[in-house]
């Protein structure tokens, strides 16, 4: 990268919540509001917001690779089948946020993923079930973005009740940011 196009990567107006982290302002650049259909993404996005719960975002994407490698590159199917032996090891792990009950969660949530995807045909088509004519919702807010919504309240009281876990309507929307459910980027964004 030349230093032009560095400058220019900084020029850019951003969420403020991007600040001046390379890591941050990628993720903000390039996924934050992108929608995708993905259910393996979805998957990746759930595992990550999960272990996100009472941490800063930033702690969780600099261990982004620590969790591919731990969880299996987020192939559902091989998280939903890991062991107490998978746990352990998994507890033993400095690349990701080593919290047994995080830790469980995730196999949990990975083999109700599972269900989900047989009783919808895809995660996806589950969460666009709750969405406006089954379609993201672009916002672009002038000041503040809400920290939740009566959509991502439904989602989580639903996955709640199917017996997901760590997935409260703060972190289940923060889920909808990240995957493009809700494109939340400011009218003054750049990248809108």
């Amino acid at each position: 990268m030349t230093s032009d196009s560095k400058l220019k990567t900084f020029d850019l107006k951003r969420c403020s919540w991007a600040g001046t982290d390379p890591l941050y302002m990628e993720y903000h650049d390039k996924e934050w509001g992108k929608t995708t259909h993905d259910d393996k993404v979805l998957f990746e996005f759930l595992v990550l917001e999960s272990a996100q719960a009472g941490l800063s975002w930033i702690t969780i994407l600099r261990r982004r690779e620590g969790y591919r490698k731990a969880f299996a590159n987020f192939e559902v199917k091989k998280v939903a089948a890991f062991t107490d032996d998978d746990v352990e090891r998994l507890m033993q792990d400095t690349g990701i946020i080593r919290n047994r009950l995080k830790i469980l969660a995730a196999i949990n949530n990975a083999q109700l993923f599972i269900k989900v995807q047989q009783e919808f045909g895809s995660f996806d088509k589950y969460l666009y079930s709750f969405m406006p004519d089954g379609k993201p919702i672009i916002n672009h807010p002038e000041w503040s973005v809400p920290a939740s919504t009566a959509i991502s309240d439904a989602i989580s009281k639903d996955m709640k009740k199917r017996g997901f876990k760590f997935f409260g309507t703060t972190i289940c929307y923060a889920h909808m940011q990240a995957t493009g459910m809700v494109n939340d980027h400011l009218a003054s964004c750049d990248f809108r």
